[in-house]
């Protein structure tokens, strides 16, 4: 009797793009699904193919070849050929989590349209798991997950099988492909294959399944061709091995098959980042900082203003932009697969991440634009009044504080006023004026020009209060009156506000807590180091030792009522390569510009770093000393609840001699923010694209990488990554655009504060920094500022409120995570979040809505709701809401 069955799934691991470009694989694509179809099609004994659990490919293929629609669709209702329930591979630690649960969405409907999405939570090849995972497969009905990177032999006690739980305490049962998607990707039944080659891998299989009588081989590879061969193989299998049963199999029945006993009693929580066996790359998150950094912008741009206007849009009758919004979706999973997000691709590839990014912006602030205007200028039409600007509040309660926007006036005097002509607080943060020009006007003679009257562009900072939730109010402009107050440049080396206070003295910047009297002296600093890296991970350099720009410029200080702030200077010499570096000659200039703005009312002081690099091959991290001491664990965001790390590995002392894949330094992702915490002080950054963090135990520093900069894709024989190159490794791609020789800006805040850590103010301060907010202002002396402004356009409602808010929840420590149209049909889908561990109870209150159902990740409803609804600790809710105009 045979004790073991091998389950043999064919399957190809596809990159959208990589050391080659997009273009490339769809090429490459439609040869190898035309092949694929044929394959399946003419040998029935062939019963399961696996396209690498995205469903981009089908939509790729079908663009080119639309009449193989029928016969692609009756593979995938028959469960012989296998897509989704990814839209691409995304990766999980470098993107928003609602890109992760969007992807999911995309890939999972346009694969049930075909017939079947895979019930797996497939993650072959990303690089480490986010712990949410877990619990957004269960979202979307998928029951199991299969998975490679990430996690530690000694958390699998003897089993591959494991449950795999999310914060939340949603699980799913999970395999770890221990040796990766690829082991038999050459299958034989050659004698010396199967003696040297396939049993080995087998008998190590048999090991770490001490629970269970079924294996689970992949066989399969990147770009991989169907191997025609592999119903015969099996067979002769079947034959050659006495002691074990091979079948044909894919992994929908591997799973089931496997779990069909009881279950298997190991459970993983949370994040999976271990680089024991299998490469995490723990420092491609500060690869390629501008895709980074651009994706960050785009994700907010799309999820937190332009959605949710859309939404408002919707419930005043205009026409929600979905198919706009359908692509835009899709050429951003395109970015978020884990090569392309990472960065480790070659030059032309990453040229094409970045202007893909370019274009997804200027579409977002088109649709802005034009949902902006045509909301503004309903309102002018019901009010009757010309100069208005409209502040939109895209958070669900009321916001009262400081928004940023720009104001046109023709006298450089004006004030802002309320419906009830009450003046509203504001400064005056910069304002130039602006030649009009000329304008053709056509006449009995001819065209004659016209000079056209100058104006003032004016960025104003407004004190407003109570914008209602989800919603907008106005506010008339009025010229010629002193209503906003400029900043002016002050003598004092200090700048304050009600919580911080940030002094100058001698080279040394003081951070001082003002209710504690807590002061962090020499609180920020840089350090730089040679990189002998490649596009996947740092690699210090031996004997290289940090340099460090310690002493500060005072360039200025400028005081205002709603702001203070302070400018200084930062200037090193740095090696210009890893030649000058290794015989310690520097020769390089690096000048560091950064800002510091205090406003009124805020528990956090905003940083900008603008920097030009001119150097090679090194890493430049801004080290912020924290008033916290001996701190174990570090904090980050993650999904939604903040997860707790490590600041020391235990795995690092002997790594080398455990033969892991790669060093386990404590270098982190995060999402938005990362700090520390003891019994009195909460330090944390919260950030604009920065991805990657270490806490300096020595120094009692947060070290936060700006950006990487090396020359190729990938190298052999790194110092924490021993071995082959990662990515493509019989050839070396240069990669000199990855130098990153170029002006760079670098955003983030620090919230430092006297209390216990507390993940509500976090994601508070969060949703703060990053500004879900909008504006626009009704005028005709200027048609540049936004992207669409001077062109026609129609307008789809006439008259709309003065004040609106569509939704408001009754409690500030629940947030909103998405507010946006529903995939199948017009109501609204709104995501609300608990990061705390205990239960909250939230009422939604509406004049609009007329019914609320709770559904799952898939937008399937489970119930309707009445009243309030409880939001588990580090848990989420998503409703669906209908009402007039969202039904």
């Amino acid at each position: 009797m045979k004790n073991k069955r091998v389950h043999v799934v064919p399957h190809s691991h596809w990159d959208r793009e990589w050391y080659f470009s997009i273009e490339d694989s769809n090429i490459l694509l439609v040869e190898n699904i035309d092949h694929l179809l044929n394959v399946l099609e003419r040998d029935e004994t062939y019963s399961a193919y696996v396209f690498d659990g995205q469903s981009s490919i089908v939509e790729e293929y079908l663009n080119i070849r639309p009449e193989n629609r029928e016969r692609m669709k009756k593979l995938i209702e028959q469960r012989r050929l296998f897509i989704g329930p990814w839209y691409t591979q995304t990766d999980s630690l470098l993107v928003h989590k609602e890109s992760m649960i969007r992807n999911l969405l995309y890939g999972t409907k346009i694969a049930q349209s075909m017939g079947h999405s895979m019930e797996i939570g497939y993650l072959p090849d990303i690089f480490g798991q986010n712990g949410y995972l877990p619990s957004i497969f269960r979202g979307f009905g998928l029951e199991f997950s299969i998975l490679q990177r990430g996690v530690y032999t000694e958390q699998l006690n003897g089993d591959v099988n494991f449950i795999w739980k999310s914060p939340d305490g949603q699980s799913v049962k999970a395999n770890h492909l221990y040796f990766g998607y690829g082991p038999g990707k050459f299958l034989s039944s050659d004698q010396e294959y199967v003696e040297n080659r396939l049993i080995p891998i087998i008998e190590k299989l048999e090991e770490v399944n001490e629970h269970c009588d079924h294996l689970l081989l992949p066989a399969g590879g990147d770009q991989v061709l169907v191997r025609e061969h592999f119903p015969e193989t099996v067979a002769q299998l079947n034959r050659i091995d006495p002691k074990r049963e091979y079948v044909l199999s894919d992994y929908e029945t591997f799973m089931k098959e496997a779990w069909a006993g009881e279950p298997f009693p190991n459970m993983i929580e949370g994040e999976l980042l271990a680089s024991q066996r299998s490469r995490i790359h723990h420092t491609i998150r500060s690869q390629r900082y501008d895709i980074k950094q651009k994706n960050a912008i785009i994700e907010h741009k799309l999820l937190h203003v332009l959605e949710p206007l859309a939404v408002i849009g919707q419930a005043l009758g205009l026409p929600y932009p979905k198919r706009w919004l359908d692509q835009m979706w899709k050429q951003l999973f395109d970015v978020h697969a884990h090569d392309s997000i990472g960065g480790c691709n070659s030059d032309e590839t990453n040229r094409d991440i970045v202007h893909r990014l370019e274009k997804l912006e200027r579409m977002a602030d088109g649709l802005v634009n034009l949902l902006k205007k045509r909301i503004t200028y309903a309102i002018s039409r019901q009010t009757g009044n010309e100069n208005i600007y409209v502040t939109f509040n895209l958070l669900p309660r009321p916001f009262s504080g400081l928004i940023d926007g720009v104001i046109f006036t023709k006298d450089p005097h004006f004030q802002l006023v309320t419906n009830d002509g009450k003046g509203v607080p504001a400064e005056i943060v910069e304002q130039h004026y602006l030649p009009g020009g000329k304008q053709i006007v056509v006449t009995a003679e001819g065209e004659k020009e016209i000079d056209v009257q100058g104006y003032y562009r004016t960025v104003v900072r407004l004190q407003v209060d109570h914008v209602p939730a989800l919603g907008y109010c106005t506010y008339q402009v009025i010229e010629g009156t002193e209503g906003c107050e400029k900043r002016i440049l002050d003598q004092e080396t200090r700048i304050e506000n009600e919580y911080l206070a940030l002094s100058y003295e001698q080279g040394t910047l003081r951070l001082h807590h003002q209710p504690s009297g807590e002061t962090v002296t020499n609180f920020i600093r840089f350090e730089n180091t040679g990189d002998a890296g490649d596009s996947y991970d740092y690699s210090p350099l031996e004997g290289d030792k940090p340099i460090y720009l310690e002493k500060a410029e005072l360039l200025s200080v400028e005081k205002g009522p709603l702001t203070e702030k302070m400018v200084v200077r930062h200037i090193g010499v740095l090696p210009s390569c890893l030649s000058e570096r290794e015989k310690g000659e520097c020769s390089s200039k690096l000048e560091i510009i950064t800002s510091f703005e205090l406003r009124k009312g805020e528990e956090i002081i905003r940083v900008c770093h603008q920097l030009e690099n001119q150097a090679e091959d090194h890493r430049l991290r801004v080290l912020l000393t924290a008033p916290v001491a001996g701190a174990k664990t570090s904090f980050a965001d993650q999904a939604f609840s903040l997860v707790e790390r490590p600041v020391e590995s235990k795995y690092l002392t002997n790594w080398r001699e455990k033969r892991f894949a790669e060093a386990p330094v404590p270098i982190y992702p995060l999402e938005n923010a990362a700090g520390l915490y003891d019994d009195r002080f909460v330090f944390a950054a919260l950030t604009k694209g920065m991805k990657e963090y270490e806490v300096l135990t020595e120094t009692n520093e947060l070290a936060f990488t700006l950006f990487r900069s090396v020359g190729v894709l990938g190298k052999d024989d790194l110092l924490w990554r021993p071995g082959r190159a990662s990515g493509i490794n019989n050839k070396v791609v240069y990669t000199p655009d990855a130098q990153m020789k170029k002006k760079m800006d670098f955003e983030y805040a620090i919230y430092m504060a006297n209390e216990t850590l507390n993940p509500a103010k976090i994601f508070a301060h969060i949703d703060l920094y990053r500004g879900h907010f909008a504006s626009y202002q009704r005028q005709q002396l200027n048609t540049f500022e936004e992207r669409l402004e001077r062109f026609e356009i129609p307008y789809p409602i006439e008259q709309a409120p003065e004040s609106f808010s569509l939704l408001e929840v009754d409690r500030e420590d629940v947030f909103m995570s998405v507010c946006k149209q529903a995939y199948d049909d017009s109501s609204i889908i709104v995501r609300f979040f608990n990061p705390t561990s205990e239960r909250k109870t939230v009422m939604v209150k509406s004049n609009h809505i007329k019914e609320i159902e709770e559904t799952n990740l898939a937008e399937e409803t489970i119930r309707t709701i009445e009243g309030p609804f409880v939001v588990d600790g580090k848990g989420y809710m998503t409703l669906k809401l209908k009402g007039t105009n969202m039904s």
